[in-house]
């Protein structure tokens, strides 16, 4: 969490008025002036002392003056210093934990596991939840079959190792007979069970490249079939996420504008980004936060994101959190994303274990 930076070590003094400034624009989301730190630092300091304590702030970068108000609001980095030194996060209450562990069935399945975890990261936060999909080792193809609907569509059954059956739909450019599917399914079960979806469209375009002017018609007809399902197979499988409660984040004020929010919402479409983004907390340990340009992009300039990685066994599988204002409640954030990685990584083990 440390950012390349090294700011100026601040008093103890210093840190105090800062963390009440902070927990005070986090309260009230309002810019905080001298006489309201005073009142609250439970310092016996003056208000033109507070005043010049706040006049260092705001010199070292770690507080600014929004507009002409009198006030002051942190900044990014005085945002870093607060979470990373100045925080004090609580154990979530008994009743807390209670209600999150009842949330986590033991008999729910992997996909619906996950999708709990982000409804109820959004919901206990009211910020917006994120979880990606468990990340597997490669499921290796067992067995391919071709059923025809239509002229130009067929229904492509995958096999794959750990029992995972893939159905998808897809439309070809030219109509095929069910004999010729049958065959096309026999060489590509000849030449690809054993590989995993991604090496198995690879040696499809290999072998296309290289023996292309060899082929007879059929063989070119189960290449072109192949490629077109395990392409779509390779889209269908890479790294995603599901997500819950972006409508959120209109109702914080810091994220109301409606240009930010629509780059927001369509970074959440694209998700590219966002995947790279969780992909930097996945081998950390605990809880990792990433405030404003700190995640790499520019969308994300104004918010926050509080991510933990969650497990089975010895290996992560992929990372929860949330995402929101950089004015955010770290000090109830923090402990509910942490909670909630523990609870699903628990839950998860459970079902990994009554499957075996």
């Amino acid at each position: 969490m440390n950012t390349d930076k090294q700011p100026e070590v601040l008093t103890e003094r210093a840190q105090h008025i800062l963390k009440v400034l902070v927990e005070g624009y986090i309260q009230d989301g309002h810019p905080v002036g001298s006489g309201t730190l005073a009142k609250r630092s439970g310092l016996d300091l003056s208000a033109a002392t507070i005043r010049n304590v706040m006049a260092d702030l705001e010199n070292t970068g770690y507080i600014r003056s929004p507009h002409t108000s009198a006030g002051r609001v942190p900044t990014s980095q005085g945002y870093r210093l607060f979470v990373d030194s100045l925080v004090k996060v609580q154990p979530l209450e008994s009743g807390s934990i209670d209600g999150l562990q009842i949330q986590f069935n033991a008999n729910q399945d992997t996909g619906t596991l996950v999708q709990s975890a982000s409804t109820i990261l959004s919901r206990v936060t009211s910020l917006t939840g994120l979880v990606t999909i468990p990340r597997h080792n490669p499921s290796s193809i067992r067995q391919v079959e071709f059923l025809r609907l239509a002229d130009n569509q067929v229904l492509v059954i995958l096999v794959l190792s750990r029992n995972e059956v893939q159905n998808r739909i897809i439309q070809l450019d030219d109509t095929i007979s069910a004999d010729e599917l049958q065959q096309a399914a026999n060489f590509l079960n000849e030449c690809l069970v054993g590989k995993d979806v991604s090496a198995a469209r690879v040696s499809l375009l290999q072998e296309m490249r290289e023996h292309r002017e060899d082929m007879n018609a059929l063989m070119m007809s189960a290449i072109e079939l192949g490629e077109t399902t395990f392409g779509s197979a390779a889209n269908h499988s890479e790294d995603d996420y599901v997500i819950a409660g972006e409508t959120n984040l209109m109702g914080h004020e810091d994220l109301s504008d409606i240009d930010k929010l629509r780059d927001l919402f369509s970074a959440f479409n694209r998700k590219r980004d966002i995947l790279k983004l969780l992909d930097k907390s996945i081998q950390a340990e605990g809880v990792q936060i990433f405030i404003g340009s700190e995640s790499g992009y520019e969308v994300f300039g104004d918010c926050s994101l509080v991510t933990a990685p969650y497990s089975i066994g010895e290996g992560q599988l992929g990372v929860l959190g949330v995402i929101g204002p950089k004015r955010m409640d770290y000090e109830r954030v923090i402990p509910v994303v942490d909670l909630t990685s523990r609870l699903l990584s628990i839950a998860l083990n459970r079902t990994g274990s009554d499957s075996q």
